[in-house]
This record gives structure tokens, sequence and C-alpha cells, in this order.
């Protein structure tokens, strides 16, 4: 497996990261921050967005850091967002498309929640990437694009289905984004998707204040990230406490297995099948 050009993480170099004011994009920009990297982040939660870009101007100095209000689901915000950061900073070196929503859906739940989901979700990277990356890839420099995805994305469990189909769709357009980079001469641009496990972060945490034991953190995650970039991932597939990477695998396994073997869609969650899942998820 070919490893990444760790070039584009060198100091002075640009990363823009979407939903940078908390959770793992937070962490994000801290990580590049603190490697020297000029950091630009963006949010709609205003005021976690003035502290965030507070402690990332004690890490890398006022002069490195720009934190910009933004609504991914609206493509002339993101596009804003780009003209502040070329103006400020030059090129991007690194895009971390990370903004997300979950607010609970159902099958025939209301539409507006259903748009909002798919347009921060999917519309934000898709946008954010047709927005970004064709400078990316231009400049001819080292580049890494990173979307942030979802295991929900892959084995799809009952329960909120408006997420699991952008974080879905956020798979498919990130593996077909790779494909395009890697098919275009001279582009030294790679993506990457992210695959969390289970972080404690706002948007995870449900009220909670107290981080559960099988929760990892958000500095855990991007610590994990960092380390499968450097291996040359293009599925950064993170356990947590609770999960290890082979009973992941097995649930993902057993997901497309519905598929080849034609079983009930969503079999692990059917109770003519749930003996048999649990017999394969030991590797039994």
């Amino acid at each position: 497996m070919p490893s990444i050009d760790l070039a584009a993480l060198s100091p002075s170099h640009v990363a823009v990261v979407t939903g940078g004011a908390s959770g793992i994009g937070f962490a994000a920009a801290r990580y590049f921050a603190g490697i020297g990297m000029k950091v630009a982040i963006a949010d709609r939660d205003g005021e976690a967005l003035r502290a965030a870009g507070q402690v990332l101007a004690t890490i890398a100095g006022e002069e490195n850091v720009l934190a910009v209000p933004t609504d991914v689901a609206r493509p002339d915000e993101i596009r804003a967002l780009h003209e502040q950061v070329t103006l400020r900073f030059g090129s991007v070196q690194v895009l971390m498309n990370n903004a997300g929503i979950q607010p609970g859906s159902t099958i025939f739940g209301a539409n507006g929640t259903w748009d909002q989901v798919l347009a921060v979700n999917l519309g934000g990277v898709v946008h954010g990437c047709q927005i970004f990356a064709p400078e990316m890839i231009a400049n001819g420099k080292p580049g890494l694009i990173i979307n942030t995805g979802s295991k929900q994305g892959i084995t799809t469990p009952p329960g909120d289905p408006a997420y699991n189909v952008s974080k879905a769709g956020v798979k498919a357009f990130t593996e077909a984004l790779q494909h395009e980079l890697r098919q275009t001469k001279g582009c030294r641009v790679s993506a990457h998707l992210l695959i969390p496990g289970f972080v404690f972060t706002p948007l995870a945490a449900k009220g909670r204040l107290e981080k559960p034991d099988g929760a990892w953190t958000p500095e855990q995650t991007v610590d994990f990230m960092m380390e499968r970039l450097r291996a040359g991932d293009f599925y950064i597939l993170c356990p947590d406490n609770d999960t290890p990477r082979a009973l992941d695998e097995r649930r993902m396994l057993w997901a497309i297995g519905d598929i080849v073997e034609n079983r009930p869609p969503l079999s692990r969650w059917h109770p003519d099948y749930g003996e048999a899942f649990k017999v394969f998820a030991e590797g039994k």
C-alpha cells in the first residue's frame, strides 16, 4: 500500500477544517496548528467558533488562524470560505470536510429534517470538494482531502435513516473522488474516508457530561487518523473502547452478505437471523 505524500502536512501549509469548532474537527485543527500549519476553521456555531479560534491562536499565533462562520449546506457560503482562506493564506494543502449533524430521523419523518441532514452531511462534502479541490490539484503541490463518514453509512443500522443515507453517500462520493484523483495526470492530491468509532463529541453526547468508558476522545481519533494516513490508508476505520476492528469487520462483512446471500435487508436485526449473526460475529 503506497504512503501518501506527507509534505502536505508541512509547517506553513494551509489546512481547512469544516465543523472545526468542536469534536473531531477541533481536535484535527489543533493537531494541524500544533505542527505549524496555518489553519482555517468553519462552523455555523458562531460562539463556539470564536472560542475555538482563540484556542488555536494560542497555539499557532493569531496571524495563522482564520475562523469563518459557515453553513456548509449552502454552497455560496463554502465559496465565500474558499475566497477568504485563499485571500488570507494562499493555496490549500489539507481539506477536512468534517461538518455534520444528527438530529434524528424516521422514514416518514419531516422532509425538512431529511433535507437538512442531506444538505449538511452529504452536500457539505460534495460542494466542499468541488469548490476547493480543483485549485488544490492545479497548484501541483501534495494535498490531502479527508471526508468524515460513519460506520452507520456502511452497516446502516435501523433507527436514523437520514443520517445513514447521508453517510453512505459520503462513502460513495469519496471512493469516486479518490478514483478521479488517481486518474488525473500530475495530481498529487489524495482523498481519504475517515470512519470514526464511538467518539465523545457534542454530536454524540446526547446530554451526557462525562465520557462513557466505551468512547474514544476526539484526540484519540485524530491521532489514529494521522497514524493511518501515514500508512497510506484510504479507509480509516477507527476502533473504540467498545468495538475492536475485528468486530467492525464482521459487522461489515455480514452487511454485504445480505446482498450476496439475498437475506432480508438489515438481517442483523431480523429475529430469524439473530443467532446466525452472533455466531458469525464470533468468527465461527
